[in-house]
């Protein structure tokens, strides 16, 4: 059985977490934030399942809001599933805290709470293509770049739990989380095809929920993405600032969200703050693209 607790971080339908029910017991695909571990905790209670019977984590990458809190489970015991890259991260999160702290600054513990060291010895690094069972559940690994180097889906029978490289959509359009500092979009586009290739039924995006509109959500986040980057080009081809262009950008992004009610684009710059994903997008140009400025 599989069953979406909503994590309500900030407002609700803004951070999901994923519950497997299995023979072995509860498998989570995502932990969000530890700031919202009560919630999660409350989630699982509702559905019969204390945190500590939790033995099997599964993290599509390991920004604070996907896998915060999975230090609180591998403290019980649980193992811990990540892609490569983001391993040694979860074992020294130093750096992903530094990294964290430039974006975030004083908002850091109030938004994402504590985060600390897992042992080496509770995490399992899962390649590309990998199958993992877990009493009669098998869920694919699927190496999915472009939103962070250390990304992946995971397919379940006919669904795909895409973490943040199918986007975000939280009532309204699907749009593409792009913060630094790893943003790169061809990657993306590659496995946006990827996944396209499986046809898969539904797509559970952590921001948030299922969607079965599969085809029409992926083609509309790719043009969007791109669109994103080449406004943000032309910004920067005109000399402007990142602080110049803030401003613009942000008027920019609620223009593409005309329609909805304040509070509804109140939950989008929750799950996907505007500022942020300029600066991922700039990142990306002044990294990867200088010769296109």
């Amino acid at each position: 059985m599989l069953r979406v607790l909503d994590l309500n971080h900030g407002k609700d339908r803004v951070i999901a977490s994923f519950l497997l029910e299995t023979k072995e017991g509860p498998v989570l695909v995502e932990t969000g934030p530890e700031s919202a571990y009560p919630r999660l905790a409350e989630g699982l209670k509702a559905f019969g399942y204390a945190p500590e019977e939790v033995r099997h984590v599964l993290l599509t990458h390991i920004h604070l809001d996907h896998a915060g809190a999975a230090w609180r489970f591998a403290e019980m015991g649980a193992t811990v599933y990540v892609e490569g890259h983001g391993a040694p991260h979860l074992v020294d999160p130093s750096r992903l805290l530094a990294s964290a702290k430039r974006i975030y600054g004083e908002l850091l513990q109030p938004l994402w709470g504590e985060l600390r060291p897992i042992p080496a010895e509770r995490i399992r690094v899962v390649e590309d293509k990998e199958r993992l069972r877990i009493g009669e559940v098998e869920l694919e690994a699927l190496y999915t770049p472009g939103h962070a180097v250390h990304h992946h889906a995971y397919r379940f029978e006919d669904v795909v739990f895409t973490g943040d490289v199918a986007g975000v959509r939280v009532g309204g359009p699907v749009l593409p989380p792009t913060p630094p500092p790893d943003i790169h979009l061809e990657t993306w586009k590659a496995s946006l095809d990827r996944i396209r290739a499986l046809r898969p039924r539904a797509l559970y995006l952590t921001h948030f929920g299922p969607y079965e509109d599969v085809m029409p959500h992926l083609e509309a986040l790719e043009t969007i993405l791109f669109a994103w980057a080449e406004w943000v080009r032309a910004r920067l081809k005109e000399g402007l600032s990142e602080e110049e262009i803030r401003p613009l950008f942000e008027a920019y992004w609620r223009e593409g969200l005309e329609g909805l009610s304040e509070e509804e684009m109140d939950r989008y710059a929750l799950a996907d703050p505007p500022w942020m994903n300029l600066q991922g997008l700039i990142r990306y140009w002044t990294k990867h693209r200088l010769e296109a400025l």
